[in-house]
Formats: structure tokens, sequence, C-alpha cells
């Protein structure tokens, strides 16, 4: 196959390849913040804590993860015609990618809300802050450099379970590799498919990571600034009490 032939299958392969990846990412990062606070938010000693919500919440979200990607596809086969009228073809795709994304994403987003320094909580909730004002003032802006980084490992293993999607009638770079570059024996187009899938995966990391360590420059300033003031602060009265 020459690469006047390729060349359209592989734009119209990457474009349904970008259309899976994206609208499932839309709605892992859709359902899975709001998932990924409430495990965080009801875990023992935090804001809301209930560990029965929590117990229940977290062994929906870990049978979620468990479920090997290729037989989710066919179990949720009826459920996906039933949503959007085809079990196949990109459109299909997104409904087991966008499934087998938001646990995922809502374990990687628990574990970003971790890592907040849990004083800046107590501070917030000492000063009357709400559920929401810890939410939207606190946790998010605080965790933003580590959920950026969740979406970027989300999307590299969406661009892969999308080619395993492609390879049972899912469309994309995958259903390409398979039907020409294995069941016809196409080796070029199957090397072009390869390099195109790398160079997509190298590419969303080089702009996540490009995307966090702005956000951590900006974060540490921030950090460096209130430091600064509340040295200012505490050091203020003492050279007043040393001056009297």
């Amino acid at each position: 196959m020459t690469w006047n032939e390729m060349q359209p299958l592989l734009y119209d392969n990457t474009l349904d390849t970008l259309f899976m990846v994206w609208w499932s990412t839309f709605y892992a990062v859709l359902i899975g913040i709001p998932v990924g606070v409430l495990l965080h938010l009801t875990r023992r000693g935090a804001v809301l804590q209930n560990v029965v919500v929590n117990k229940v919440l977290g062994a929906i979200v870990n049978i979620g993860r468990s479920f090997p990607f290729l037989i989710l596809i066919v179990v949720l086969i009826p459920f996906t015609r039933l949503l959007v009228g085809v079990s196949i073809g990109p459109t299909g795709a997104v409904v087991p990618l966008a499934l087998a994304a938001i646990p995922f994403f809502a374990r990687l987003v628990e574990a970003a809300l971790r890592e907040v320094d849990h004083g800046l909580v107590e501070a917030a909730h000492a000063m009357g802050g709400g559920t929401w004002t810890i939410v939207f003032k606190v946790l998010l802006p605080q965790a933003l450099p580590a959920l950026i980084a969740g979406v970027t490992t989300l999307v590299i293993q969406l661009i892969g379970y999308s080619a395993i999607a492609g390879a049972v009638g899912g469309g994309g770079l995958g259903n390409l590799a398979y039907t020409y570059g294995y069941q016809q024996y196409e080796t070029s187009l199957m090397i072009a498919t390869v390099v195109e899938l790398i160079l997509l995966v190298t590419l969303v990391q080089i702009l996540g990571d490009l995307v966090v360590r702005r956000l951590a420059e900006r974060g540490g300033r921030a950090s460096s600034l209130r430091v600064g003031l509340r040295r200012t602060r505490t050091e203020e009265p003492v050279a007043v009490t040393e001056a009297a």
C-alpha cells in the first residue's frame, strides 16, 4: 500500500480515535471529579465522614476498575445500544470507554485531594467555610496540578483503550491496524498506525507536563508570598514589643 492510499485511511481513523478519546475523557472528568471528591470527603476524619457511604462507593469504584476492558465492551453491548442506538463504531465505543475511565479517574482525583495540606482545610473550616467552600476554594485549586497530571494519565490510558475498542469494531486507529495491518498483512500501514499512536501519547504527555509545570510554578510563587506575609505578621508584634 502506497502512502497516497494510506493517507486518507490514517486521517479518517485518527479523527475517529480523537472523537472517542475526547468524549470519553469529557464524561470521565465530568463524573469522576464528583465521585473522587465524595470519596475524599466521606473518608474517616474528613469533613463529611461517613464510613458506610465511603465503603459502598469505594467498592463500586473498585469493581469498575477490576473489569478487563475487552470484557466490559461485550457486557455493555445491550446498554450501549439502548443509550446511543449503536454498539459499534466510534459513538458506540464512547460508552464503554467512559464507564471504564470514570472509576480510574475517580481514584486519581481522590489521591490528588489527599495530598492537599490538611491545615488549609482546617483553617477554612475554622473561618466558617462550608463544604462547598472547602471543595471549590481549597481542595480543587490546591490539587489542580495533580488533577491535570491525572487527566494526562487518563487521556493516555484512553488512547490505549480506544485501540482495543477499534479491534472489536469500535473504529479508529485500532480498527485500522487490525483490519488492514493484521488481517490483510499491510505491514507498512501497521507501522504507520503504531508510530501515530506513539506520537499521540508523546504529545499528550508533553502538553500535560507543561501545564502541570506552569501551575506548580504559579502555586510555588503563591505559597512563598503567603509564607512571607505570615512571617511579616508574626514578626510585627515582636518588633513593636522590643521598641516599647
